[in-house]
């Protein structure tokens, strides 16, 4: 099920600074890190919300569908978000900034809640299923493994995405 959120925080987590590896690691049911969009990004990603949810004694299964589903909006937040002008393309080049994109967790009771902030300003969507297709699958994988799942609305900062697991066991 598909739904979309109220507010958002993601204006504020972005306004924090971005340094390298940059986590937040709490036992008490909230974690945020930093997103580079360097090539290690998405594992980065995935080991963080493995260990997030270790720490928080949250069953394996569950944690291994939280990663899969973190892997998926992380791609797709790399993917679509906006990018500054390389070296090579029209204009100056500007170096491109640390923190592209924010990945939260958050516990509550029985639920836990993925979310990932970044620039771009188009909303997801849910893309036909082809057979042969090489790419487009990762939101029918959130879908299907969340409770639910959404998107802030996009404005001039941005989107966040999110979706929630129920903690089993």
């Amino acid at each position: 099920m598909t739904t979309h959120p109220a507010e958002t925080v993601h204006d504020t987590l972005r306004e924090e600074p971005c340094e390298d590896a940059w986590w937040l690691p709490a036992p008490d049911g909230f974690a945020a890190c930093a997103l580079s969009g360097t090539a290690r990004t998405v594992p980065e990603a995935r080991r963080f919300t493995r260990l997030t949810l270790e720490g928080w004694q949250v069953c394996a299964g569950l944690a291994d569908d939280a990663v899969l589903v973190v892997s998926e909006l992380v791609s797709n937040a790399l993917r679509h978000s906006p990018r500054d002008p390389g070296p090579d393309d029209e204009g100056s080049a500007a170096p491109a900034p640390f923190c592209t994109a924010w990945l939260a967790l958050t516990r509550q009771e029985s639920t836990v809640l993925c979310a990932v902030s970044d620039a771009g300003p188009g909303a997801p969507v849910i893309r036909p299923q082809e057979a042969l297709a090489e790419s487009g699958r990762g939101l029918y994988i959130v879908d299907r493994l969340s409770e639910s799942w959404g998107w802030t609305t996009p404005d001039r900062s941005g989107k966040t995405v999110w979706a929630t697991m129920s903690v089993r066991g």
